[in-house]
């Protein structure tokens, strides 16, 4: 059986440009030029390069939300854009997202309990509120916030804590992948390193695979195990995390790498505040 939980296969995404006027021919930005990765079961892959490369293209692609001209995209081994409604529903169980602000994300109508259990409620509709609440309980136990958070409502909460009632929503369905597109860039420094150290506990506590979507070299080396770099549409290196960066072999890799201070730790020391201030060049 194949341990890999994500496969992204020859995808290819482009977006069609308005004509110049009536007789002008139509045109094609193509933002993903052929992509190929893929994450073992318990692996993280972080996706690193510049603005405008296409690293949230890709993550909108893997959440079944921009739909590639040709290419697979293969979770738990099944290609989500060749499913029917139902069987996507059922499949969506088994990856989940966190988005970059943990304020516009959360629906501020709402209590943290309608929040987190949303996936549950659209995507396990034989649940019934008692097991619904209790899953609330035990991911909001997860994620380090208390269970009379359930009842209050998102203005109510920091940044940060915000951010891990994210992570709890992403949870409640037991997902094997979860898709952090800039999880922390919207953070003070401080509360990135608490958020990227409970990631890493929940990864070895549930055995996730995390596709990790930023800018930050020192966020990407601290969380992942491996990475690849992409540049316009176009993945130029691949490889295991530390391997890629103290040895980069692609021009544009080198050029990432470069840009920010030396040195920068390895994978899996808690994060400090230091690691968390590498920024690459927007």
């Amino acid at each position: 059986m194949s341990n890999m939980i994500l496969q992204v296969r020859d995808v290819v995404r482009e977006y069609q440009l308005p004509r110049a006027s009536f007789f002008s021919r139509t045109s094609a930005l193509r933002v993903l030029h052929g992509v190929n990765v893929e994450i073992e079961a318990g692996q993280s892959l972080g996706i690193v390069g510049e603005s405008g490369s296409g690293k949230s293209t890709l993550a909108r692609a893997v959440m079944g939300l921009e739909r590639p001209q040709s290419g697979q995209i293969l979770i738990n081994g099944q290609d989500i854009y060749a499913l029917d409604r139902s069987g996507l529903r059922e499949a969506r169980k088994g990856f989940q997202a966190i988005f970059q602000d943990p304020y516009g994300s959360l629906d501020p109508r709402h209590t943290v309990k309608r929040i987190i259990s949303e996936p549950i409620v659209s995507l396990e509709r034989g649940t019934n509120a008692k097991e619904r609440d209790d899953r609330v309980a035990e991911v909001l136990e997860a994620v380090g916030l208390p269970k009379a958070s359930a009842e209050k409502y998102p203005h109510e909460f920091s940044g940060g804590q915000r951010q891990r009632i994210a992570i709890a929503r992403a949870l409640i369905t037991k997902p094997a992948l979860i898709v952090a597109d800039e999880p922390v860039s919207a953070l003070d420094v401080s509360i990135q390193a608490q958020v990227l150290n409970l990631m890493m506990d929940l990864q070895e506590k549930f055995g996730l695979s995390y596709l990790f979507i930023s800018h930050d070299l020192g966020v990407v080396r601290a969380i992942t195990d491996r990475v690849a770099v992409i540049y316009r549409g176009n993945i130029v290196e691949q490889g295991p995390t530390n391997e890629v960066f103290d040895n980069p072999r692609h021009e544009y890799t080198r050029a990432l790498v470069d840009a920010v201070p030396k040195p920068f730790s390895g994978r899996r020391k808690r994060v400090r505040r230091s690691d968390a201030t590498l920024k690459l060049p927007e």
